[in-house]
């Protein structure tokens, strides 16, 4: 049976596999640099900075995880070969109820995780023109319907 559980730091090597991953299936806008100097900060220092959970299949293997910090989805990223099969939706609602998140950022040049967030309830809220290091990479700020945004 596939569940969703707290991730382990022992979780972390695969955690960051996955997300390079994902990043490379979804993020085209995003230089290789850009990921290789991402790769060790998400390894190193985000995976660790926020309430980690992982959808792990009935084998253990991690396919998506989900992060969130002071009421915010940080991260929420799904092996390629898993995207389609309701895995975001999971993760994206135990977020939500379990871990009580209410808002996050999605990448402007990313209109796939744009409209799944839309889907799920997420309405636009602002817009930054550079992304968390300071890039180039516009970020929309999201909010889920009905609810208050986090004060950080």
């Amino acid at each position: 049976m596939d569940s969703i559980r707290p991730a382990l730091p022992d979780d972390y090597d695969a955690i960051a596999t996955v997300w390079e991953a994902s990043v490379r299936a979804t993020h085209d806008f995003l230089p290789e640099q850009a990921i290789a100097t991402l790769r060790p900060l998400i390894r190193e220092v985000y995976l660790a900075a926020v309430d980690l959970h992982v959808q792990c299949d009935a084998h253990g293997q991690i396919e998506g995880f989900v992060g969130v910090a002071e009421g915010r989805i940080e991260m929420l990223f799904i092996a390629p070969s898993r995207r389609g099969g309701g895995i975001g939706k999971r993760l994206l609602h135990h977020a939500i109820e379990q871990l009580g998140a209410t808002a996050l950022d999605v990448n402007e040049q990313n209109p796939q995780a744009l409209g799944f967030y839309q889907h799920h309830g997420f309405q636009i809220t602002g817009r930054s023109p550079l992304d968390g290091q300071g890039n180039p990479y516009p970020l929309l700020h999201m909010t889920l319907s009905g609810t208050v945004a986090p004060t950080s």
